[in-house]
């Protein structure tokens, strides 16, 4: 019995994840090009400049989120908590900077590490305590939702007060460089994230883990991998990146709102399992993932500019997840 999964089976399952993963990204990167052709025939405005930035500025918290989604799904978890911990994170930064008057990194560090801690209990939940992560991330969904409501006592937390921090979505550091390519931070953020996560995902201890885990847990843990705790630093590192887009989400708007996050974890695993990740775990990457935030703030938008009423919207985006747990169903089936 070995103190860890043999080398052999990581480069086994990383050739496999090679040639699925290009696969299915290269059909989801084809169904953005062909939406962008769709909306840019149907509607003149949609390919405006500031059009197009708005889409990337909508990608970029979902995008953030599914990242973290990503991370859990790859394992053979679901996390349903993303959005409210989003919301319950920002809410953090909104006290520690408004409320008690703390400088702005501290005001981050706070939003980032309230996300770890929500993560590793959603994780001890699931990995110690064995409850299914459905319902263990449920739970904390509305755990968050309502300590959100409680520590803002219900009001919206405004930053009007903290100098910049407007500016950490908002604002645009390429701008400044390139004055015509005025690219959000937040989109640039997004893709600092993505490339981190990426690397962890490839290049890491933890990333072999997560996806061996996700392909067989029970093999993993006879060869002598402590899963528990990998599986809690996973949900960890996932609710840290949530912090990330709860300060994403407060810069854009400039206030922390506690009513706001149900909802997003929906898109953010649309974007999952449209960029590929199996719901199934063992198989899926960043790019994918990253693809799947781009249709889906394109599709929203498209609509949008398109006047399609927003209950339309909501139906078209339950369709698209549909067809995408069908179309793994089916991938699932041929590979077996």
């Amino acid at each position: 019995m070995t103190a860890s999964v043999k080398p052999e089976y990581h480069k086994t399952l990383f050739f496999r994840l090679l040639g699925i993963g290009i696969h299915q990204k290269l059909l989801a990167f084809a169904s953005l090009i062909i939406l962008l052709i769709i909306f840019s025939v149907t509607s003149p405005n949609f390919m405006q400049t500031s059009n197009m930035i708005a889409i990337l500025q909508a990608a970029s918290v979902n995008g953030v989120l599914a990242i973290a989604v990503t991370l859990v799904i790859i394992t053979g978890g679901i996390d349903l908590s993303v959005g409210t911990l989003m919301t319950f994170c920002a809410v953090i930064a909104g006290v520690v900077l408004t409320y008690w008057g703390m400088p702005l990194p501290l005001g981050i560090l706070a939003a980032l590490l309230a996300g770890a801690l929500c993560g590793l209990c959603s994780g001890t939940f699931v990995a110690k305590m064995h409850i299914p992560p459905f319902i263990a991330t449920l739970g904390m969904m509305l755990i968050l939702k309502g300590l959100s409501l409680v520590i803002s006592g219900t009001r919206p937390i405004y930053f009007n007060d903290t100098p910049g921090f407007d500016q950490i979505a908002r604002g645009s550091v390429i701008g400044e460089l390139i004055p015509s390519l005025p690219i959000p931070n937040g989109v640039l953020i997004l893709f600092i994230v993505a490339i981190t996560a990426s690397y962890i995902l490839n290049r890491t201890i933890l990333g072999r883990y997560a996806f061996a885990i996700g392909s067989n847990e029970e093999a993993v843990r006879l060869s002598g991998v402590n899963t528990a705790r990998w599986k809690m630093t996973i949900y960890a590192l996932a609710g840290s990146i949530c912090g990330i887009a709860g300060i994403l989400i407060a810069s854009r708007l400039n206030s922390a709102q506690p009513a706001l996050g149900l909802g997003y974890e929906l898109e953010a695993i649309a974007a999952v399992v449209i960029g590929g990740t199996s719901l199934s775990g063992g198989r899926g990457t960043i790019v994918g993932t990253l693809i799947g935030a781009l249709i889906i703030a394109t599709l929203t938008n498209g609509l949008r500019v398109l006047a399609v009423a927003q209950e339309w919207q909501t139906i078209v985006t339950g369709a698209i997840i549909i067809l995408a747990v069908y179309a793994d169903m089916l991938r699932r089936k041929n590979t077996a």
